[in-house]
């Protein structure tokens, strides 16, 4: 079994030691770091503290120097992310944070998603996310979607003030394994009902799981409109998008 000594990165050893509480989390992250080369550690080190010019950098000159576009993303890029979530999760860090980190892993798979597509390597899953008709809030569905891409899935993005009429256009366009809803607003969560019963009526409820989140939401109000599944927060809402679709 792989020790935390046998991570190379400090700032990674620290990380995991201060932030990480779970036993079976601290085995997995030291279990995935100790495996990852000192470069990739690197690379998740740098998105963890935000800093996207390193990782820009970084990325670049993993690539130049021959490793492999998939090896940065899964052991440098996804890794880091995973630090971020469990932080976010966990009250240690917030919102503002999170935008930071992401905008990081951003500077990295600008990098890595051109390759990646130029071989044929797939993404896990595409999920297709929007805050329903009538609710204008997209934070919370946003930080969802960027930790969904920090997973491995393909994101589309359809915006705020979605009708169900869109959900449906892109169902068929996409093909996603999933379709994520958002609404902050009490009054707005019939839309959700609302939307499934149209994806329903569509002849595509068969062919994709739903998720619902945001404020007024909850596992029970998630059951009685259909869906497959509820997420409280952002890095629940990953996780859930994971287990839907079989990857975790």
């Amino acid at each position: 079994m792989a020790q935390l000594s046998d991570i190379a990165n400090a700032v990674i050893r620290a990380e995991i030691e201060e932030f990480i509480d779970d036993p079976a989390e601290v085995e997995r992250n030291v279990e995935l770091f100790a495996q990852a080369s000192e470069p990739m550690q690197n690379i998740a080190a740098a998105l963890v503290e935000g800093d996207n010019d390193l990782v820009d950098e970084l990325t670049t000159a993993a690539l130049a120097g021959g490793t492999d576009a998939l090896e940065i993303m899964d052991d440098g890029l996804i890794a880091g992310m995973g630090i971020v979530g469990i932080k976010f999760r966990d009250g240690f860090i917030f919102v503002p944070e999170v935008l930071v980190c992401a905008r990081a892993m951003k500077a990295g798979m600008a990098h890595i998603e051109p390759i990646l597509a130029a071989s044929g390597n797939e993404p896990i899953g595409t999920v297709i996310m929007g805050t329903v008709k009538g609710d204008l809030h997209d934070i919370g569905k946003n930080l969802v979607g960027m930790l969904c891409e920090g997973a491995g899935f393909d994101v589309i993005d359809l915006g705020f003030n979605v009708e169900p009429e869109k959900f449906i256009e892109a169902i068929k366009e996409h093909q996603p394994n999933i379709v994520g809803m958002s609404a902050l607003l009490t009054t707005t969560m019939r839309a959700m009902g609302h939307t499934i019963k149209a994806i329903e009526e569509a002849g595509l409820r068969d062919q994709v799981k739903i998720m619902v989140g945001g404020a007024p939401v909850d596992a029970e109000f998630a059951e009685r409109i259909g869906a497959d599944g509820y997420g409280s927060n952002a890095p629940s809402g990953a996780d859930l998008a994971k287990r839907l679709a079989g990857t975790a």
